[in-house]
């Protein structure tokens, strides 16, 4: 189940050119994969304090296709591909909102670590359950 996320562009998003920096598609993603989570009941900070866990981006490959620019409304998906013992892989994309060109796509891959030492650690039971649920 694909999951989208409303981001507007905002100018301090942009570089001198009215274009989006490239570095900011990757913080568009990340809203997209924090609130897909929240959406499943899944808060960052309440995992943290509760089952001092952390998920942190493991690698990413992104392709550039289209410019995104000022005041364009943007949608962001975050769909989760696969899973393993102790990391999900996401697949996401940016459109402008109500158009199906791709500006953005990416795999990025989230490790779950220990919230202490930031070794890998066993995605929960729980987390895993909801998450194989709603693919």
């Amino acid at each position: 189940m694909q999951f989208w996320w409303p981001v507007r562009v905002y100018y301090e998003d942009t570089d001198s050119g009215g274009v989006v920096y490239y570095a900011n598609y990757l913080k568009f993603m990340e809203r997209a994969r924090t609130e897909r989570l929240r959406g499943l009941g899944f808060e960052q900070d309440a995992l943290c304090r509760d089952h001092g866990i952390l998920f942190a981006v493991h690698s990413l490959e992104l392709a550039f296709r289209r410019p995104a620019r000022f005041n364009d409304r943007l949608e962001v998906s975050a769909e989760l591909r696969d899973s393993r013992r102790a990391s999900l892989g996401f697949h996401q994309e940016i459109r402008r909102s109500g158009e199906s060109d791709i500006l953005c796509s990416g795999q990025v891959r989230i490790a779950c670590v220990d919230a202490r030492s930031f070794k890998p650690r066993s995605i929960p039971d729980f987390i895993r359950s909801e998450l194989t649920n709603v693919r």
